[in-house]
């Protein structure tokens, strides 16, 4: 009889401890889950609190987004008009000299245009800047019957950029240029009914996208269009609302585009958006918010292991575990400010894998250490982490993963009593003999 109270009295001790150690191991958990969600919320706050300081000194070292129109040429005409007025009872008769501006019609545009990308850091942000040769050859007609003195002018796609071997020529001959505003501008005489080639070309830079207007922002008609567009990097894109090419061919680093029509209307324009690197500030903090799942995961199998093999771990362990899980996302997060992001994380990754299976190997042995704890830390942790490089994929690669994982769980520990292993069964047993 005193036996058997004495076993009842020992299974509800060992119950209430493991009660007591899963209690403590949520508690670390959720404190660990906090400290992430501020250490997440502190990288976003780095991130975009110095996001509009870095857009304004890029802009002003770098240039803004491009947007170039197609020139335009026009001549002036004064014509007189009489205009009647009364005073003082008396029918006055004026001559009123005005200026009539006629526009020439665009007949024809061949275009080059190269993009070079240039990736440039700011903080924890990467900006997509980029260098432009632009070159273009117009045809203007005169619909005039007499030789007239046409006013060039060709507006500048930004005011925030420079633009370096500047061309304006017409039928080949260099005209003086004028630059007002943002645009530069020269007059030549073209010939009654004569269509005058205008050749304009400058080296400027800008940032995140190029684009090609066809002087209207409604719809516009061009006629015999040509552009043609090289860049040095594959990963095109053409936003919403853009018209794509003609023909593409791939060419070295990067594409051969080419848009070509003959008589086209449309509301749309030619645009390049320029392909953006892994962003080091939201990626670091999207894998700091993200992190209590690893965790969750790696405390799972640990409490797996260790009770299939009878190893205890105190609830101090898996804070000093827990610990070193943070250091990985708290070292990244500082790292990423003078490394690139793929160094950040391996080195990251390295010390804290490193202090787990250091801790481990005091604490449980070095075998145990190096493979089942490792192991799991290496794919929870920065398998889990990497996912977050996989755009696009991050959900499913994840997703998988966590099935995987589940499986393993299921066929390793279907065998288990899981009452025996707990010592819950047992003490219900032995109470139901004493009553």
């Amino acid at each position: 009889m005193l036996e058997e109270i004495y076993r009842v009295d020992e299974t509800v001790k060992r119950s209430i401890k493991v009660t007591k150690r899963i209690i403590a191991i949520a508690f670390i958990f959720i404190c660990t889950s906090i400290a992430w969600a501020i250490l997440g919320g502190t990288i976003f706050s780095r991130t975009y609190d110095s996001a509009a300081a870095s857009d304004n000194s890029v802009t002003s070292t770098w240039g803004a987004p491009q947007d170039q129109a197609p020139p335009t040429a026009s001549f002036t005409h004064i014509v007189q008009r009489k205009e009647e007025s009364t005073e003082n009872g008396k029918r006055i008769v004026k001559t009123i000299d005005e200026a009539v501006t006629t526009p020439l019609p665009l007949e024809s545009s061949a275009i080059d245009v190269a993009l070079d990308l240039e990736h440039r850091q700011k903080g924890l942000l990467w900006y997509s800047t980029y260098k432009v040769n632009f070159a273009g050859n117009y045809g203007f007609r005169n619909p005039s019957d007499k030789e007239e003195s046409v006013f060039f002018k060709l507006n500048f796609p930004t005011a925030k950029a420079i633009y370096d071997d500047l061309i304006f020529t017409v039928d080949g001959t260099p005209v003086t240029i004028k630059n007002e505003g943002n645009a530069a501008s020269g007059s030549f005489k073209v010939g009654a009914g004569a269509t005058a080639r205008l050749a304009v070309g400058y080296l400027s830079q800008g940032l995140n996208e190029w684009r090609y207007s066809f002087g209207s922002n409604d719809v516009a008609q061009v006629r015999d269009f040509g552009l043609k567009m090289k860049t040095n990097f594959k990963d095109i894109d053409f936003p919403d609302n853009t018209l794509s090419p003609s023909e593409k061919h791939e060419s070295g680093r990067g594409w051969d585009l080419v848009w070509s029509y003959k008589n086209l209307v449309s509301g749309y324009q030619i645009a390049m958006v320029m392909p953006e690197k892994l962003q080091p500030g939201p990626l670091a903090g999207k894998i700091s918010f993200f992190a209590p799942v690893s965790l969750f995961f790696f405390f799972f199998i640990m409490l797996i292991i260790t009770t299939m093999r009878g190893i205890e771990l105190h609830p101090m362990n898996y804070f000093f575990l827990a610990a070193a899980f943070f250091s990985f996302h708290l070292l990244l997060a500082y790292l990423v400010d003078h490394v690139s992001i793929h160094a950040a994380f391996a080195i990251s990754a390295a010390v804290s894998i490193f202090l787990v299976v250091s801790y481990l190997r005091l604490v449980v042995g070095l075998h145990f250490a190096s493979r089942e704890a490792a192991i799991a830390q290496f794919v929870y942790l920065i398998m889990f982490s990497y996912a977050f490089f996989l755009k696009g994929f991050t959900g499913l690669a994840i997703t998988i993963g966590s099935v995987a994982t589940l499986f393993v769980a299921m066929q390793v520990t279907g065998r288990i009593r899981w009452a025996n292993k707990f010592s819950l069964a047992p003490a219900e047993e032995a109470t139901a003999e004493l009553t």
